[in-house]
């Protein structure tokens, strides 16, 4: 794998004000942290993203429609302007996936300039691993983008939407290679995992693959997402662990969701009509606090 520290050489960093905050710093004084969320349902909405694809074509394709997003959410109080590179991977994506990742740094750095907002790189699990656990070449997929996170100079990593606790700590040791803080997000309810790894194991293998910020993701509704981060936290005291810790909620409740949340509901994708957004908080995991925005760019 390529030494990701020396990826600068090759590409010009976006620039970043030297005197900022980072995400840790940010969180250790007792910050609560806010980021963006629910781009692909959004700009599905919007008529810039196909339903049941979801992949981030709309970066290069609709950049102004992905800088106005963006945009409403740093209006509405975000600290954090994830990159859109939701499943922007090779598997995923095939040639494109190089200049979608380039492109989406790029406009998430301009937009966190406009305020005090941080830039975080995100990837997710992959369409590789249910069919073969092929440990090397999945890890060289989180490889590829991460080298282009770090020609970028992200503030941070997320790795995010993940069923399978062991794929999630695949991600988290590559990104981790940066030497940046890495954040990880499972896609579980309070059942645990696709393998029925429980929410608090799923907590404890991410941070000992060397994450520092742990959390869940866009499966379930509010309620059930802090039932799960209690989880993660029981889990985390037990094994004698800390970790800061987030949460990207669905905007509405899932009191009709199975184990896999709102994607197995029958109505999901195409009949999904209701209000969809997400709500990211990062915090201390002794200092859990909530904050909710919708994608429309009002703080609830």
């Amino acid at each position: 794998m390529q030494d990701v520290s020396k990826a600068t050489q090759n590409n010009p960093p976006m620039p970043r004000n030297s005197e900022e905050k980072g995400i840790l710093e940010r969180l250790d004084s007792g910050e609560v942290v806010v980021g963006d969320g629910s781009f692909l349902i959004t700009l599905e909405k919007r008529g810039y993203v196909k339903a049941g694809l979801w992949t981030p074509e709309a970066v290069l394709e609709h950049p102004n429609a992905v800088r106005q997003l963006h945009m409403e959410f740093l209006r509405a109080g975000s600290n954090v302007m994830q990159t859109f590179t939701f499943s922007a991977s090779e598997d995923n994506m095939e040639s494109e996936w190089k200049d979608v990742n380039a492109a989406a740094c790029d406009l998430a750095r301009e937009v966190a300039g406009e305020g005090d907002a941080l830039v975080a790189g995100g990837l997710c699990q992959t369409s590789m691993y249910k069919h073969h656990k092929d440990e090397a070449r999945i890890k060289k997929l989180f490889q590829l983008q991460l080298e282009v996170f770090a020609q970028k100079n992200v503030d941070f990593l997320i790795a995010e939407y993940f069923e399978h606790a062991e794929e999630a700590a695949w991600a988290v040791e590559v990104l981790k290679e940066s030497g940046k803080p890495v954040a990880a997000t499972m896609c579980i309810g309070p059942e645990g995992d696709m393998h029925d790894v429980t929410p608090g194991d799923c907590a404890v293998k991410l941070v000992k693959a060397g994450a520092t910020i742990v959390g869940v993701n866009c499966r379930f509704g509010p309620e059930t997402s802090l039932r799960t981060i209690k989880l993660m936290k029981e889990g985390l005291r037990a094994s004698g662990l800390e970790a800061h810790l987030m949460v990207q909620s669905l905007g509405f409740h899932t009191p009709d969701c199975g184990k896999g949340g709102f994607v197995d509901l029958p109505e999901y994708p195409f009949g999904m009509l209701r209000l969809m957004s997400e709500v990211l908080v990062l915090s201390h995991c002794d200092k859990m606090q909530t904050a909710v925005m919708n994608n429309y760019g009002t703080v609830l």
